[in-house]
């Protein structure tokens, strides 16, 4: 087993192992799962090949993260006319801006994780 030099950031999730630890890709693999549609983990590419989920997910989360954006950007003008009041206004608001800060926050996630991946790939 290799080890990699890969440093760990802030932004490493706490449910992947350290790199260069014992079944750390693993659990990196069901991290990763998680984060994209359950029809994509099935794939057994995506199985065999974690650094080919670990883009995938990336791509998941720039989407989402693009969504929740246009979701915050049209809310002030789209939901009066759907006849919602203003306190729920306001709070879906605030959900949309936590929801984007915390999808950036797994974004950096992810690409720590990916680059750790590619290192390890590297190293074998």
């Amino acid at each position: 087993m290799h080890l990699t030099t890969t440093r760990i950031s802030p932004d490493w999730p706490c449910q992947v192992k350290t790199p260069g630890s014992y079944d750390w890709e693993r659990s990196a693999a069901k991290w990763l799962r998680e984060l994209v549609p359950t029809r994509y983990a099935g794939y057994p590419v995506f199985i065999r090949h974690p650094v080919l989920l670990a883009r995938h997910a990336q791509i998941q989360v720039q989407n989402e993260i693009r969504v929740a954006r246009t979701a915050l950007q049209t809310a002030r003008a789209d939901l009066p006319g759907l006849g919602l009041h203003e306190g729920v206004i306001e709070h879906t608001i605030k959900l949309y801006a936590a929801e984007v800060m915390q999808l950036q926050h797994i974004a950096r996630s992810v690409r720590a994780v990916t680059q750790a991946l590619v290192e390890a790939n590297r190293q074998q």
